[in-house]
């Protein structure tokens, strides 16, 4: 599903480096990221959702070149296919949070959002312990509250990837684990890779396999 071979990325500004030998995810595979802030695994998400492009190196996603393409199709593809649980939510403060959860179906092409589509997204909410909180705009949620709604937006369309960066950190354990279990899955039920970063240690058995992202990460001077 995801395929990483000789990935060098560097920012603009500062002296961060990634190098990425090889790093490959298999469909259905569940696999943790972890490692130090500042390691470079929210910067791996971004690579592989096509936020960022590397200077040299391959990124793919389902066999598809995700940095070669246009950024209107990588858009679309993105949203289509990946769902993204961003550390920051990225929700839009003004839209509800019912129309934050079906955001993709408005911005890609070859998404029909319909009738069942809108059940599936009340049903995730339910799910998630957040339908009655629909018609609020992100600034009357709680921060739990807002991620559980960037986690229903996720998953939504079904993705094939489901990328998730500490997709459970502000929760209490109780909530922490229910979200797990509803992104392991729905993450089953479509067959979907899944990639999250984490910092909770506790979490770690529960997936089929640990990376850690210290590994790649360089400093240069």
């Amino acid at each position: 599903m995801v395929e990483l071979e000789d990935l060098d990325f560097a920012y603009r500004h500062g002296n961060f480096r990634l190098r990425v030998p090889h790093l490959a995810v298999a469909a259905g595979e569940k696999l943790a990221v972890v490692g130090p802030s500042g390691s470079g695994k929210t910067t791996l998400l971004n690579l592989i959702a096509g936020l960022e492009t590397p200077q040299a190196g391959r990124v793919s996603v389902a066999d598809r070149d995700i940095a070669a393409m246009p950024d209107d199709a990588r858009r679309s593809y993105r949203a289509r296919s990946i769902g993204f649980v961003f550390q920051d939510f990225a929700l839009l403060d003004y839209l509800s949070a019912f129309e934050n959860i079906l955001y993709p179906y408005r911005i890609a092409s070859g998404l029909r959002l319909d009738g069942e589509v809108r059940n599936r997204a009340r049903l995730l909410a339910q799910a998630c312990g957040i339908a009655d909180r629909l018609e609020r705009r992100p600034g009357a949620l709680s921060r739990g509250e807002q991620q559980r709604v960037a986690i229903c937006r996720a998953l939504v369309t079904r993705p094939s990837l489901v990328l998730a960066d500490e997709a459970t950190g502000n929760l209490d354990p109780v909530n922490k684990a229910a979200i797990l279990d509803l992104l392991f899955a729905r993450a089953d039920e479509a067959g979907a890779a899944l990639l999250a970063v984490t910092h909770d240690h506790d979490l770690l058995p529960r997936f089929d396999r640990t990376v850690d992202f210290a590994d790649f990460r360089e400093d240069q001077a």
